[in-house]
């Protein structure tokens, strides 16, 4: 059962993903990839805040069915680093060696952002539900 709340959680990370790189695209337009950037930082950002507030000492207890399809399914097929990854070999194979250094850097820093923000946001989320409750 698991394999299909992949599938299904991947089939709705990929048309995230294809529509807001899209509209991205059309908003800025395409000489930088900001789509694929803004798409790996939110999901790095998902994953951390998901993943802390179900992980091993849950404030939300849910299935291993639900983690899989929220973790692995959608931001395994909303994140892009595989896009990231030609993005790059493209900007610096046509001669745009600085811009995918920039790509790279603001990539790795951003999404280590977007992922130290998931956990501070998932501990304030624990922090004010357990003093909701206490």
């Amino acid at each position: 059962m698991a394999y299909l709340w992949v599938a299904l959680g991947g089939a709705l990370g990929s048309v995230l993903r294809f529509w807001l790189a899209t509209t991205i695209a059309l908003a800025v337009g395409s000489a930088f990839p900001w789509g694929t950037l803004l798409i790996n930082v939110l999901g790095s950002f998902v994953i951390s805040f998901f993943g802390m507030l179900t992980g091993s000492v849950p404030r939300f207890a849910v299935s291993n069915d639900i983690r899989v399809f929220v973790t692995v399914g959608i931001c395994g097929g909303f994140t892009t680093f595989s896009s990231f990854s030609l993005q790059t070999v493209e900007l610096a194979r046509t001669g745009e060696a600085a811009r995918a250094g920039l790509y790279v850097a603001a990539s790795v820093i951003l999404c280590l952002a977007g992922c130290a923000l998931g956990f501070l946001a998932a501990a304030a989320v624990g922090a004010h539900l357990g003093s909701a409750r206490a």
